[in-house]
């Protein structure tokens, strides 16, 4: 089994620039699925919620409550925003690989997966939410308060807090890869074993199936992992003490 990425490289002549296709295809797809559950959860708002409306205010209501776990709604509410974005986004992502996945067996391409099992995409993710979290802390502390945190509580510990940062993204992108790439590579696996013959099919069926059920535990709680870690970085940035 060696499934590859549809990658076009030297993209618009350019040496070295690559994209990968099923990633932008993906992260549309993904988007857009965002963007529909926001815009029928909203499109007839009633005092009574029911169906999508109800749904989403949960999902608000959650989004608010981990803000909440990380730092006072006061500070946290400029957050939500990015919070609710994150979290659906990731989750819809870490989904959208769970039915099936699209494979073109001639050339070994997925062209169906979830984009949270590159680790370009989650790096990307991680990266963004460290960059966030160092504008928010100097937009709030101002940048001589912010760097002299840096400092503290020993100048010694510069190095060290430098190389809290580096670990923080490192972790952040690497935790959620790891998950969705594993759940995969073994759904390929299975998928691979019950085209053989109908009996390896019969036998394949049954352990993929919980291992879908078990993935959507996957989906959620690695959504929900990544949500409560960048909003326990930004508290950490934005709060007047460590």
């Amino acid at each position: 089994m060696d499934h590859e990425a549809p990658i076009v490289y030297d993209l618009f002549g350019i040496t070295g620039f690559h994209l990968n296709l099923s990633n932008v295809i993906m992260l549309s797809v993904a988007a857009f699925i965002v963007f529909l559950i926001g815009f029928f959860s909203a499109r007839n708002l009633r005092m009574k919620p029911t169906g999508m409306q109800n749904f989403f205010e949960w999902i608000i209501d959650f989004i608010k409550n981990t803000i909440s776990s990380a730092m006072d709604w006061k500070t946290g509410e400029r957050f939500f925003g990015l919070g609710i974005t994150i979290f659906l986004l990731i989750l819809v992502s870490n989904l959208l690989g769970i039915p099936f996945m699209i494979i073109n067996h001639e050339t070994h391409e997925v062209w169906w997966k979830s984009p949270t099992a590159d680790p370009v995409i989650t790096m990307t993710f991680a990266v963004m939410v460290i960059v966030l979290s160092h504008y928010y802390g100097i937009k709030i502390k101002g940048f001589k308060k912010y760097g002299k945190s840096y400092f503290e509580p020993v100048p010694f510990l510069f190095p060290l807090n430098i190389l809290e940062e580096f670990a923080n993204t490192l972790t952040l992108g690497m935790r959620l890869f790891g998950n969705l790439y594993a759940k995969e590579i073994l759904l390929t696996l299975l998928a691979s074993a019950g085209g053989a013959s109908l009996l390896g099919a019969f036998a394949a069926g049954l352990p993929m199936i919980a291992w879908q059920a078990f993935g959507l535990f996957i989906a959620g709680i690695q959504a929900f992992i990544f949500l409560m870690l960048t909003m326990v970085y930004l508290a950490h940035k934005v709060a007047d003490e460590h």
